[in-house]
């Protein structure tokens, strides 16, 4: 019907069919083109600009249909996209991820930086006591400039990542309880919010990488993928990030167990997408089960997705109502312990790059022996990679290598200065 129908992606053309919309938010995308002139063009048909993308030569705008259609007519205009919504990606349950996994080998994640892309972050105690390692947040839903999350599930993110159990006496201790965490905030108060709100927040955060030295971003979120990563504005926005040096980790989705059911960003080739494992009540990790509802691969490009599993089932972390936890799963919670034992190997090895993240990562994982599109590589055991890039930190009588699973104690910082105090007291009275 129209020369330009190509340029327009097919969820765009049937709003211009049903002329329901007074505006139809979209993301447009050029060719040898930068984003002011994108900008001016927008303008010049009645549109209303929302974001400049330049991280993927896109604005995201709000357009009239004639409008729409007068842009498309552009040569420089490579495709029109919807700005579909974007959702977090969780169930509700109740599993306790420890803190022995992180500082066992003297690795806490101390001095990495995560960005978690999310609700935005409650200003938790177990995030800013004895120290606020909060170090940066930027709103892109309510524009405030104090860290708060009105939904709950970044917060539960950041402290799978980075929480430091100080309100459960070590008990809810994260992976990396020393990292930092950059938080930014692109979906409301129920979860959801656009994919240009997301792509507006990754590229803050690669623009800003080097001043609060973010190695590390997590997105447990996505949204249908229904095309190519080539054509999808949201993984090219991943792929960016991952070019400019910083491991992202991606959750898979939970619209499992059918196939094909991987989540956009989590299809992106250059991301560490992570699926869910159920590790309770099992005796050795390779009895862990893929819990139904972790998306399957393949791609929509027929890649073989998820990378990587994790536990995702009842995990515990900070709730966003004062210094309490919750206990939540879905492949929203399996993504940030990925995330954070990405943060503990930068410590590590602070010359990694994302390449080499997820090289480890794959290479060392525990295979359960399902089909790849279900369970990638296999469980992460970040045990083994520390073991086997670095064997002089392991430590004497170490249990056997095993992936990370439901903690079989808890540690507490009181306990153990209790213990000292104990000793000492002990040495002046004899």
């Amino acid at each position: 019907m129209f020369g330009y129908r190509d340029i327009i992606e097919e969820s765009v053309f049937q709003r211009l069919m049903t002329l329901d919309e007074d505006e139809i938010p979209v993301i447009i995308r050029a060719e040898n083109c930068d984003c002011a002139d994108l900008e001016k063009c927008v303008r010049d048909k009645g549109g209303r600009i929302k974001y400049l993308l330049p991280l993927i030569n896109s604005v995201a705008a709000y357009l009239p249909s004639v409008g729409v259609r007068s842009v498309a007519r552009e040569e420089f205009i490579n495709k029109i996209i919807y700005d579909e919504l974007a959702h977090k990606l969780m169930d509700v349950a109740s599993l306790t991820v420890g803190s022995d996994y992180a500082n066992e080998y003297d690795l806490t994640g101390k001095g990495v930086t995560v960005a978690v892309i999310d609700t935005g972050v409650h200003p938790h105690s177990d995030l800013v006591t004895p120290t606020n390692r909060i170090i940066g947040f930027k709103d892109f839903v309510g524009k405030r400039t104090s860290p708060y999350d009105d939904d709950g599930h970044g917060t539960h993110v950041a402290g799978i990542v980075a929480g430091n159990g100080f309100s459960s006496q070590g008990k809810y201790m994260g992976i990396a309880p020393d990292a930092n965490i950059l938080g930014v905030k692109v979906l409301n108060q129920d979860g959801g919010g656009s994919i240009s709100d997301v792509i507006a927040g990754i590229q803050w955060a690669v623009d800003n990488r080097s001043r609060y030295n973010v190695k590390v971003m997590t997105l447990s979120l996505g949204t249908k993928a229904n095309k190519s990563y080539r054509e999808d504005p949201l993984c090219q926005a991943v792929e960016a990030a991952v070019n400019a040096g910083i491991t992202v980790v991606t959750a898979a989705g939970n619209s499992g167990p059918e196939r094909s059911t991987i989540n956009s960003p989590a299809n992106s080739p250059s991301a560490i997408s992570v699926g869910a494992v159920d590790d309770r009540d099992i005796t050795s990790p390779r009895d862990a089960k893929i819990a139904d509802f972790s998306s399957r691969g393949p791609t929509p490009d027929g890649f073989s997705k998820p990378d990587l599993l994790s536990p995702g089932v009842r995990i515990n972390s900070l709730s966003h109502q004062g210094s309490q936890y919750t206990s939540l799963s879905g492949t929203s919670m399996a993504t940030p312990i990925v995330a954070g034992c990405a943060a503990l190997l930068y410590e590590q090895n602070p010359s990694l790059n994302p390449q080499g993240v997820k090289s480890l990562m794959t290479k060392h994982a525990l295979s359960i022996n399902q089909n790849r599109d279900a369970q990638g590589a296999g469980i992460l055991d970040i045990r083994k990679i520390l073991q086997d890039t670095n064997p002089t930190h392991k430590k004497p009588g170490t249990t056997p290598s095993r992936p990370i699973q439901s903690p079989q104690r808890n540690r507490s910082f009181f306990s153990d200065w209790f213990l000292v105090l104990l000793i000492v007291v002990l040495l002046i009275i004899l």
